[in-house]
């Protein structure tokens, strides 16, 4: 199986956390649907598997009208091989999901939608510069239950001057609406964003590594206790409802990005489109895809594979790595892990690593300290 993410370079305002590729002028939104639509056949050949999730990220993919979906769909339905059951995502802001916006999705192929809430205080969305109030946040989330039963929305923790109790109150709304999955990131201050100057000026403190630790620690309680699952380190759901657009990326399935700055893979390479809408536009109408391409070594799937499996339930098959990557690799990693799993951080079961609740906050550092550099097969 492989699939489709479709990047949709656009938003009212820009978010001041945000490093994501997007314009707030929509001048050229047509022209550039148009350029998405002529990439999606240009490059028809690459999937030779069938695709089973499509996923419209961006960017704020919900500002598309119905008849710019429907222009996208039929491409994608005319030039791929798609399941007789996807799994099909819009990303969506509050703002934009209005009663009649969200019966009119209810008659495109969307069926699931992932929601940015980000927070449901006023204090937290004014310091993010987010376009929703709450109000908008806690009434699309009615209405939204009204026409889907597969949705996701978005959380942020560790904002500035959050504190535990707040935090928790945000889960417990969130929770109360019964939401089947929940997608929940701790706040990070990029390069080049307007949160990081604001920090530098003083304006907002800084983000705290160990407020967003006790955050994390209170959103596994708190989701344990509805029975979802935290089948990976930022992402919770109930059975049947884990998102497979995002558990394909981390086991590795192919997938190709289409739109400006879109990712794709197909196991053995990564290339990633331009970045800047104009640039896009003038080399799709010309034929030419305006992509870079890396070619991946062994070690990057090494490290690739240690970095996803220990952020999901799975784990690191040790078998895998042998199998796949060679006994070297496999011996290095058993003793690279010595220390995490004699300070409990790691867990070998059934030759599997897997993070340890006490290690989970860690886990992009764990796996860190597994990657390996010029290691021969």
């Amino acid at each position: 199986m492989a699939g489709l993410y479709i990047h949709i370079p656009f938003c009212k305002q820009a978010c001041h956390y945000c490093d994501f590729h997007f314009s707030t002028s929509l001048k050229k939104k047509s022209e550039l649907v148009d350029a998405i639509c002529k990439e999606l056949v240009l490059r028809k050949e690459e999937l030779k598997e069938e695709v089973e999730t499509i996923y419209f990220g961006g960017g704020t993919p919900s500002l598309l009208s119905s008849e710019e979906m429907q222009q996208i769909f039929e491409k994608i339905y005319n030039n791929y091989e798609v399941s007789e059951n996807p799994e099909i995502t819009l990303e969506a802001n509050p703002d934009d999901l209005t009663p009649n916006r969200l019966y009119e999705l209810t008659n495109s192929r969307i069926n699931r939608l992932s929601i940015g809430i980000q927070s449901f205080f006023e204090i937290d969305l004014k310091l993010m510069n987010r376009a929703h109030n709450t109000s908008e946040a806690l009434e699309c989330i009615k209405e939204a239950k009204k026409h889907f039963e597969n949705i996701s929305i978005d959380l942020i923790y560790g904002i500035p001057g959050m504190t535990n109790e707040r935090w928790q109150e945000n889960l417990e709304i969130a929770l109360n609406f019964e939401i089947p999955h929940l997608s929940c990131y701790a706040l990070t201050v990029e390069p080049k964003t307007a949160l990081k100057k604001f920090i530098e000026k003083g304006i907002v403190p800084p983000v705290n590594e160990e407020v967003a630790k006790q955050h994390y620690e209170i959103l596994l309680s708190e989701t344990e206790k509805t029975g979802m699952e935290n089948y990976e380190f930022s992402n919770f759901g109930k059975p049947g409802f884990h998102s497979r657009n995002n558990t394909a990326y981390w086991e590795g399935k192919p997938y190709i990005g289409i739109g400006p700055s879109a990712h794709s893979y197909d196991g053995n390479s990564r290339s990633w489109n331009v970045a800047n809408n104009t640039k896009y536009i003038k080399s799709i109408e010309a034929g030419r895809l305006p992509s870079e391409m890396e070619i991946l070594s062994v070690e990057d799937k090494y490290n690739e594979y240690i970095m996803t499996g220990l952020r999901t339930k799975k784990g690191v098959s040790l078998e895998k790595v042998k199998s796949e990557f060679g006994i070297n690799y496999s011996e290095y990693l058993l003793k690279q892990a010595a220390n995490p799993l004699k300070n409990e951080l790691l867990i070998l079961e059934n030759q599997t690593l897997k993070i340890s609740k006490k290690g989970k906050f860690l886990s992009d550092g764990i796996a860190a300290d597994l990657f390996l550099v010029n290691l021969e097969r």
